[in-house]
């Protein structure tokens, strides 16, 4: 992608901030993302503290600029031709620490580019229950508070007790659980375009072994029903009330359903993934025509959990 004047000014502006070593041109998004799919973001800058994302996206904002807050990139499907605009990634906010004890409970501070997984060992280690469930989970605390992640029964909503978040006007504000108002894979944040900059959690004293032994079953059971071994962008669906969607996938008989090297997975219905090359067109192709066939034969309409960069 072809970057203007203007845009070469906003580059040394992000430089200034950040340093050369945190900011790149025509950064190829399929390095970014657990779908390996994407092509180049104009301009990837990853802040490595706090006040310099701030900075950045107060720069950003000041100067009209299109931009992108990116974790993991577990979620995400990255169009072909890439997102002409500037993706701001978490992924240096690395910070996660044991904050205090109360009472019964102990609490865990984890800024936003912490992945869970990370987090969850931290709080086994510690004998601390309550966060079992996000140990296989492949994203960050920043996306994860977003879209109140979860799994075998657990939520990220369950054990946040407050999260730091950069609201639309540049200020910063320490919202509790009840203000996030988290839901089923949806937040404030998701519906105001908001910025998580850390979090606070909150767990209870266990038992090691137990802690240990439930992160190792939840392991197993992800590893023999899900298609690891593929690259994904994890559960394609939102699961439609009353229903599954792997479910209504597989019994539209769409296993395997395949366009060029994307396709839905034979484990798991509930799972398009990328078997090696896969572009986002063949994605969308999949996608597409999963809906389209499950809406027809069912009357449900999957809406995707996956979210979209570059394309409508």
């Amino acid at each position: 992608m072809e970057v203007s004047m203007a845009e070469t000014e906003i580059v040394k502006k992000l430089i200034d901030i950040n340093g050369k070593q945190c900011v790149s041109e025509s950064e190829a998004m399929s390095r970014h993302t657990t779908f390996r799919i994407g092509g180049p973001a104009k301009v990837f800058v990853s802040p490595d503290n706090i006040e310099k994302i701030i900075k950045t996206i107060e720069l950003l904002k000041k100067e009209e600029q299109e931009y992108f807050i990116l974790g993991n990139g577990s979620n995400l499907l990255v169009a072909d031709e890439g997102y002409n605009g500037i993706v701001v990634s978490t992924e240096n906010l690395k910070e996660l620490n044991i904050e205090k004890e109360d009472g019964d409970m102990t609490y865990i501070y984890a800024q936003a580019g912490v992945m869970l997984s990370r987090a969850a060992v931290l709080a086994s280690e510690s004998s601390l229950t309550g966060f079992e469930f996000a140990g296989g989970i492949p994203g960050s605390i920043g996306g994860a508070v977003s879209m109140n992640a979860g799994a075998y029964g657990g939520e990220i909503k369950d054990v946040i007790v407050s999260a730091d978040v950069l609201m639309d006007n540049g200020s910063v504000v320490k919202m509790t659980n009840k203000e996030l108002e988290l839901s089923y894979r949806n937040s404030i944040i998701q519906k105001k375009n908001l910025v998580v900059l850390s979090a606070e959690f909150a767990l209870k004293k266990g038992k090691k072994e137990g802690i240990l032994a439930k992160m190792k079953d939840f392991s197993t059971r992800r590893r023999d029903k899900q298609p690891l071994e593929y690259a994904s962008a994890g559960s394609t669906f939102k699961r439609p009330e009353g229903y599954f969607a792997g479910k209504l996938v597989d019994d539209a008989g769409l296993r395997g359903y395949r366009v060029g090297n994307v396709m839905v997975s034979e484990k798991h219905c509930g799972f398009v993934v990328n078997v090696g090359g896969g572009t986002c067109e063949e994605a969308k192709a999949v996608i597409t025509h999963v809906r389209e066939e499950v809406e027809k034969k069912f009357g449900v309409i999957l809406e995707m959990e996956v979210r979209k960069l570059g394309w409508s």
